[in-house]
């Protein structure tokens, strides 16, 4: 049975297409089968995929509110789905929790950013509720400017929604968007670098996330 990730914030920048291209590309280099899922109407997954002229990783389109059922009829041969969210529609978000095994929230360190979780916070917890604790959900804080003190403080004002932070993190790198443009990602564009290692660290922190 695949798993299925769901990376959500209903904020508009706030790196969920950086982080479904990263992680996908990172699991599927580590021997897993992967199914990126674009559930965003802009499409930005799929331009990001046509720009590799496909040729990277396995990208469908599902931007409808039977996102849930849809899943079911494609998730068959994949260790892992990558759902890449929608931002500001709440019936496809609340489509992609229904389904997911585990809700990562992409973060940006700014306080505006953080305040603007507490819808999704609610919906995801009222969804636990019903449903013994599932899916299980996270805070990733993303885009990250080294030595800043106010990285610290956005991970410790998360930690008041009650869900856990991830240790690991994406920073602030030009070779994120670089690498995004050619339709590749950090892990291609800069095998052995920073970025590479930060996503592949997100990557088994997710692993061990799920099987906690």
């Amino acid at each position: 049975m695949s798993k299925i990730i769901a990376i959500l914030n209903q904020k508009g920048g706030a790196g969920k297409t950086t982080l479904s291209t990263n992680l996908a590309r990172a699991l599927q280099l580590d021997g897993d089968k992967v199914l990126l899922v674009d559930s965003d109407p802009q499409g930005s997954a799929r331009d990001w995929n046509a720009a590799a002229n496909g040729e990277l990783l396995p990208v469908v389109g599902l931007d409808r509110p039977t996102l849930a059922k849809d899943i079911q009829a494609i998730q068959d041969n994949q260790d892992f789905l990558i759902i890449d969210g929608a931002p500001q529609i709440a019936e496809l978000a609340v489509a992609a929790i229904k389904c997911a095994d585990v809700i990562l929230i992409p973060v940006q360190p700014s306080p505006y950013d953080v305040w603007a979780c507490e819808d999704l916070v609610e919906i995801i917890k009222t969804r636990q509720e019903v449903t013994n604790g599932k899916p299980k959900a996270a805070f990733i804080i993303s885009r990250v400017i080294k030595n800043t003190q106010l990285s610290k403080e956005i991970g410790e004002a998360l930690e008041g929604y009650g869900l856990p932070v991830f240790k690991n993190f994406t920073s602030q790198r030009v070779i994120y968007p670089k690498s995004a443009a050619t339709g590749l990602t950090v892990l291609d564009a800069e095998t052995g670098g920073d970025a590479a290692a930060e996503i592949k660290a997100i990557a088994k922190e997710l692993k061990e996330f799920l099987n906690a």
